[in-house]
Order: C-alpha cells, then sequence, then structure tokens
C-alpha cells in the first residue's frame, strides 16, 4: 500500500489560532482554494502543507 499524500489548507485567524479549512489529493488544487480565499480580502492567512 503506497502512502498517499494529502495537502492540507490551513487558515490563521486574527488571534493566531489555525485551523484545517479542507484536504485535496493535488497540490495544485490545494493552493487554488488557499489563492481564492485569500483573494476574500479577509485578514486571515491562509496556506498550504503536505501532511
Amino acid at each position: 500500500m503506497a502512502d498517499e499524500t494529502i495537502w492540507v489548507v490551513w487558515r490563521q485567524d486574527d488571534n493566531g489560532n489555525r485551523y484545517e479549512v479542507a484536504r485535496h489529493a493535488t497540490r495544485e488544487a490545494a493552493e487554488a482554494q488557499a489563492a481564492a480565499l485569500e483573494a476574500r480580502g479577509h485578514k486571515q492567512v491562509y496556506w498550504v502543507a503536505k501532511r
């Protein structure tokens, strides 16, 4: 059984709290979601990390 790489979109709010937003099978999909969320203009920070 091969290791399955999962890409996670994370969010950090104004108070420094971090939350998992979503999981994706590809980095491209995760980056696209993070970019779309960032484009909303809220003060939260979004990033993608491998799990």
